[in-house]
């Protein structure tokens, strides 16, 4: 058996190679047996995309959870954050079957405990592949039963309860779905809007037959821009696979920045909650800091990932935490991240001005950044350490290891980081001028690259 498919935060693989039933019938019983030992509730959450594969294999995993005496509750079609909000208003465990943004011929689960708590490598994963692994003893208890309730209702009724939109002006928004599951929660969601809403590849398809539901590749998003050039609409809005990251094109039909967006909800939420706390990670832009500190809150630099965020968020009673790559976490949402959720705040934000979205960003967008940039290199620790030892030894440098290699100096800062699963160094880069940062860019990457 493959186990190779256990990443960092979740399990993902190749469809039948993979990732087959019968896979997903032993990781439900070993999952079970983790949820037994850490005396969680006995009654899983399960949800799915609408990837083909993803009813067989939720069958396949719930009937292993239920042969452990534990019951099933299938909310049947559901984005990531909507199997977050089930599991938080519930307080149960919970599945999702979902690959993301991953191509077509991938699947995957996402786990979490009961209130949404993350399950990642060092929280419970590692014991649950090691049970996979050597195979759980026999259950000799009753078999669990299986119940279905559609939890849709409920998820917008809270996302609304969370952002007012019911008194911005009337706006023009075009959102992209990209076959993905924003076209099953997005007609609930802006369907109170008062907004003409302009759908894109809204039709429910795992074979993704427009574009790749991963937002964060620039080439994905260039029919959302179009279009939003083309209709002259306000705001245009792009939605990953699974609908729990959200990117934003502005009417010029400009890529926003996901630390200005970042940095705007941080505002809204600093206005709602005095001197709070917001977590960021690393490879944020400087701009989001600084504008946490001037709207008076306390802000706390974290790793990247969606298990650090929501663990930092739990110390220190953080009220938002955002990450570049599109994820935005949120305490009056169990800490879990939720695309839609960051699409509303956006939307009431924009709706309650009269500002065009390019003006209402523009304090946030202070510095110049390269992006994240990937190089496959044959040993990664040799490249980063060969760098440490370049930029230390220059006046007024710091350097940390929050998360690989962090160099700052007064105008910019660059990261390194080795990917979890690829022979992949990642790099971004971020100066007071467009010219620093593309030479910090070249120098960096001339090094790492030879």
């Amino acid at each position: 058996m493959t186990i190779s498919i256990f990443k960092a935060y979740d399990i993902r693989g190749l469809v039948e190679d993979e990732l087959t039933a019968d896979f997903a019938f032993a990781t439900g019983v070993a999952y079970a047996r983790f949820l037994k030992e850490e005396r969680e509730p006995a009654t899983v959450v399960i949800g799915e995309d609408m990837r083909p594969s993803s009813p067989e294999l939720a069958d396949a995993f719930s009937a292993g959870v239920m042969s452990q005496g534990l019951d099933i509750l299938r909310i049947g079609l559901a984005s990531t954050d909507m199997l977050y909000f089930a599991a938080g208003k519930l307080n149960l465990p919970g599945a999702m079957f979902t690959a993301s943004h991953n191509p077509a011929a991938y699947n995957g689960i996402k786990l979490c405990l009961s209130g949404a708590r993350p399950i990642g490598k060092e929280s419970g994963l590692q014991r649950i592949e090691k049970y996979v692994q050597e195979g759980s003893p026999i259950s000799t208890t009753q078999v669990g039963v299986e119940r279905r309730e559609d939890m849709l209702a409920d998820y917008v009724a809270h996302l609304h309860a969370l952002v007012d939109t019911t008194q911005i002006r009337k706006l023009k928004i075009v959102v992209d779905a990209g076959n993905g599951m924003a076209g099953h929660t997005a007609p609930a969601v802006f369907a109170s809007l008062n907004a003409e809403i302009i759908e894109l590849y809204y039709e429910l398809d795992g074979s993704f037959p427009n574009h790749e539901a991963n937002p964060i590749d620039p080439a994905n998003l260039r029919d959302l821009q179009s279009a939003v050039r083309k209709n002259k609409a306000d705001l245009g809005l792009a939605f990953d696979g699974d609908a729990d990251r959200c990117f934003l094109v502005d009417e010029n039909g400009d890529l926003v920045n996901p630390s200005s967006l970042t940095s705007l909800i941080a505002s809204r939420e600093l206005a709602k909650y005095p001197e709070s706390t917001i977590i960021y990670n690393l490879i944020s832009s400087r701009a989001v800091p600084e504008i946490i500190a001037e709207n008076g809150g306390k802000a706390v630099r974290s790793r990247v990932g969606h298990s650090y965020i929501k663990k930092l968020m739990a110390e220190t009673g953080a009220v938002f935490g955002g990450e570049h790559s599109g994820h935005f976490y949120f305490r009056d949402f169990w800490r879990a991240d939720s695309g839609m959720l960051a699409a509303l705040h956006a939307i009431a934000a924009l709706g309650g001005s009269d500002q065009s979205l390019s003006h209402l960003l523009s304090p946030f967008n202070r510095y110049f950044s390269s992006g994240e940039i990937n190089s496959t290199v044959a040993d990664a620790p040799t490249a980063i350490s060969e760098i440490e030892n370049i930029y230390s030894a220059r006046p007024g440098i710091e350097i940390d290891h929050l998360d690989g290699l962090t160099v700052s100096a007064d105008t910019w800062w660059f990261n390194l980081r080795a990917s979890n699963t690829e022979p992949l160094l990642r790099l971004n880069v971020e100066a007071a001028t467009m010219v620093e940062m593309e030479s910090m860019r070249e120098s960096v990457l001339n090094t790492i690259r030879i």
